[in-house]
């Protein structure tokens, strides 16, 4: 941990995977370990404290020991859903979010999201082609907005993280760090043979 801040890491797995046919993707394995498991091994050695946003199989992310942060609102709306409820719910000035299906995220993302930030409070990753705003870097003083944001029926992240003052940083030199295991040929095409 270099970035300077305190921040606890959270692992976004509350969604409803409905390309990956309705199966709970933290809970997919690859090369053996949970997808959830990879992004949490990376964030536990690059933040302070490490915890998980998921919304079903509750029972089996809690067996990791883990603090495991139900969303709050019904429905499954959205993975800013899930950062409201972990932000609620954690004593944390910083958040350090990543969804489940990103194993591959660099052993210095929190350091250089936290150097890009030019106090900004709230910062993603764009990988020189795309923009992944749930590969973030949030400051709990946009919970305010973000509430009635939410509250307002919105749910778009990345209109939601440029109306609070955040911008994008490079990693466009490790593009392939934030590529997405999205469907059931992207899990076997990553599996190590």
């Amino acid at each position: 941990m270099n970035s300077g801040l305190d921040i606890t890491g959270v692992v976004l797995a509350g969604g409803r995977a409905s390309r990956m046919g309705g199966e709970d993707k933290g809970l997919l394995l690859l090369n053996g370990i949970p997808l959830w498991q990879h992004v949490a091994d990376s964030l536990a050695k690059q933040a302070d404290r490490v915890v998980l946003s998921a919304n079903r199989n509750l029972d089996r992310y809690r067996a990791s020991g883990l603090v495991v942060i139900e969303d709050t609102l019904e429905s499954f709306p959205g993975p800013l859903a899930g950062m409201l409820a972990v932000m609620h719910q954690t004593a944390a000035d910083w958040f350090l979010f990543c969804p489940c299906d990103t194993p591959g995220i660099p052993s210095d993302l929190a350091a250089r999201l936290a150097s890009g930030r030019k106090d900004a409070p709230v910062v993603w990753v764009t990988d020189g082609e795309r923009d992944h705003p749930t590969v973030a870097l949030v400051h709990r003083q946009v919970i305010p907005p973000l509430a009635a944001y939410l509250a307002a029926g919105e749910r778009r992240v990345m209109l939601f993280m440029r109306q609070v003052g955040g911008h994008a940083v490079d990693f466009s030199d490790c593009r392939s760090a934030f590529i997405n295991i999205n469907t059931p040929d992207d899990l076997i095409a990553r599996q190590e043979k």
